[in-house]
């Protein structure tokens, strides 16, 4: 059963409640959601729910019907997110990991660890105790293996998995590696599940090659029970009569289970497909249908390798893998996890309302709807007390907010998020002090650029971009918790937002549109005025934040939608992770061929151009700014003498910033 405790109760209240439980032979676990702090009791013992409900400090009592039920939703409503080392695996982040099917040698997992990290993978997959079909295949090398799989790992900053196949083995894997596999032919080896669980350690749950999604969530209650608090389910495929692929993926299972459980579920698309040319589409598949991270097989000599050549990626098809999943993330609404000295930028964590107008406080883990934040430059990051200080442009849950939340999601600090009116209240917040970082939408994919802000950088020499991020628009009609969409009369929005979802309105031309100041404002007006008639168009999330009713979703007309955000700070703070664009202003000469010779000096320096926009200089009528987004080459030198050469042709050159790019 779910006890769901009181917000007042004391500490004594929780101890004299846990102590009632266990003395009746119940199991009891606490676990402190967002709303609420519960306690989980579990065991089959019967008793009388009232009998708890009338004990002090307790709300209420909801039993859980399901069979597995530490694993279940009606145990723990939010998604479970956990760290394994510098790694946070769960939420809005796609976590992938990569490596060898079997360690070789140590000179093979060196190379493999370094291939997969420089391409984007947080956590280094290797086998050491192989459970092979023959054998008389090559069973793997043990405890040495190992110590090889630990030693590319520690060097690249990266987390180990690799599988345990015996209860024997807990002693010699304890210390070298970071989460326990529990492979496909073991999901129902109870002794091990038992074993591994009481180490109170991350696991990898593979589903059985037969296995139903209830005995796989089943197999996971057997680890949480027996102590494991922080479990992935992976998805492998199980058998069919199919011969073409290795096994047939169930694709289905990765919405089922999301729904029916708590825990993360990552796609192994290698054992799925048994192939490599399937697994990239596969594993794309999976990422599409929900998927929380992807466990892969890479090898630098797949045809040379000791176990699963034929499923074993090449790098540059790994590569190539990393970069579709980087294009797919935002329209999945999930942020690609890094590690901390290859990420854009340091990472946060998870909303806790503070009650106070304007602001919240992020720690822990980032399953709100508020936003998260982070900073460009780790000399400049909070301490545990102190918090970075995030300025965005609209009302509590805007779609700036929600940027912001997806590009500072994968951060470990404190984070204070601050709502200011306008663009311009940004810009001065984060000038003044008052912020530490501001972000800015620049630019979107159907109505183009926000011309106000690009004016604003260039009145703000001393802020710099230090990132970028970019997320889908999905636009919803929302209403009060007790409408339904046949009772509304009127609809607010902001006026690009009535705009993009124009067919859905006009199929509904009794309706009277309204523009208002802000989509997230819309909502609050909708709230506060609790008229049933009143509906607004804003995101998904932004319904959660205010506590009100989603009556349509995806309303907009063009789906592919997207708005690309920048980030701010104080010069003296810019420093941005591994960039790779700049953003260039300058005008030009008044003389025939002047603009011609600033992008000759472009293309001579190999510095590709994705972006070009003028914008008239204020007081100046008919003189123009250029802003200019280049790639940043391999060669940093080669954007410096680029620069150097632009000075002397043109006007007024500024660097606006460096940054990593989040374009598609």
């Amino acid at each position: 059963m779910v006890v769901v405790l009181e917000h007042g109760i004391s500490d004594h209240g929780k101890a004299a409640l846990r102590a009632f439980l266990e003395q009746r032979g119940f199991t009891v676990r606490e676990v402190v959601g967002e709303s609420e702090t519960i306690f989980g009791a579990v065991g089959h013992i019967p008793i009388d729910l009232r009998e708890v409900e009338m004990h002090p400090g307790v709300a209420k009592v909801v039993p859980i019907t399901k069979p597995y039920k530490l694993a279940s939703r009606e145990f723990k409503h939010e998604d479970s997110v956990f760290q394994v080392g510098p790694v946070k695996v769960g939420g809005n982040r796609l976590v992938v990991i990569a490596g060898p099917c079997a360690v070789e040698s140590r000179d093979q997992i060196m190379e493999t660890a370094a291939i997969v990290a420089d391409s984007g993978a947080v956590m280094l997959r290797g086998g050491a105790y192989k459970p092979r079909t023959s054998p008389y295949a090559f069973q793997g090398l043990g405890r040495e293996g190992l110590e090889y799989l630990k030693e590319a790992g520690e060097r690249h900053g990266m987390p180990v998995i690799s599988e345990i196949v015996s209860p024997n083995h807990v002693d010699v894997m304890r210390d070298l590696v970071d989460v326990f596999q529990i492979g496909a032919r073991n999901m129902q080896n109870f002794e091990l599940l038992k074993t591994v669980g009481a180490e109170h350690r991350p696991v990898m749950l593979k589903r059985g090659l037969a296995a139903t999604i209830e005995e796989w969530l089943m197999a996971a209650e057997y680890l949480l029970a027996h102590g494991a608090e922080d479990i992935i389910l992976c998805e492998r495929g199980i058998r069919t009569f199919e011969t073409y692929t290795r096994n047939s993926l169930d694709i289905s299972s990765i919405p089922v289970v999301k729904k029916l459980s708590h825990l993360p579920v990552f796609v192994d698309p290698s054992h799925a497909t048994g192939l490599r040319e399937k697994v990239l589409p596969v594993g794309l598949a999976g990422v599409a249908a929900g998927a929380d991270g992807l466990i892969v097989e890479v090898h630098p000599e797949p045809d040379k390798a000791l176990s699963d050549g034929p499923q074993t990626l090449f790098p540059e098809q790994f590569e190539k893998l990393m970069r579709d999943i980087e294009a797919m993330s935002p329209v999945v609404g999930r942020e690609v996890a890094r590690l901390p000295h290859r990420r854009r930028i340091v990472p946060l964590g998870r909303l806790i309302r503070t009650g106070e107008s304007g602001s919240d406080i992020l720690a822990g883990t980032s399953e709100a709807p508020g936003p998260s934040a982070a900073a460009g430059n780790p000399a400049a990051a909070a301490t545990d007390t102190e918090a970075v200080r995030v300025a965005f442009q609209g009302a509590r849950g805007a779609y700036s907010e929600i940027a912001l939340t997806r590009y500072f999601d994968l951060n470990e600090q404190v984070v204070e998020a601050m709502s200011r009116r306008h663009f311009r209240d940004v810009f001065e917040s984060v000038l003044s002090g008052e912020a530490d970082y501001g972000i800015l939408p620049l630019e979107n994919s159907l109505m183009g650029s926000i011309h106000e802000n690009y004016d604003l950088l260039l009145q703000y020499p001393d802020l710099q971009i230090v990132g970028e991020t970019q997320i889908r628009i999905q636009h919803s009609l929302i209403g009060t918790p007790d409408a339904s969409i046949d009772d509304i009369k009127t609809v607010i929005s902001q006026g690009p937002g009535i705009e993009q979802c124009r067919d859905f309105l006009d199929r509904h031309d009794d309706w009277e549109i309204q523009p208002f100041y802000d989509t997230a404002g819309a909502v609050a007006r909708v709230r506060d005025a609790g008229d049933r008639t009143l509906a607004a168009i804003a995101h998904v999330q932004t319904a959660a934040y205010y506590g009100m009713k989603v009556l349509r979703e995806s309303i907009e007309t063009n789906a592919r939608n997207y708005t690309r955000f920048a980030i701010l700070t104080r010069e003296e703070n810019a420093e941005a992770r591994d960039p790779d664009m700049a953003t260039v202003v300058f005008s030009t000469p008044d003389t025939p061929g002047a603009l011609f010779q600033c992008m000759q000096i472009l293309a001579e320096r190999d510095l590709n151009m994705k972006k070009l926009e003028s914008r008239p200089i204020h007081g100046e009528p008919w003189r123009y700014m250029f802003y200019v987004d280049v790639e940043l080459p391999e060669t940093r030198q080669q954007f410096t003498d680029g620069i150097t050469e632009l000075e002397a042709v043109a006007r007024d050159l500024h660097v606006l910033g460096l940054f990593r790019s989040s374009r598609m």
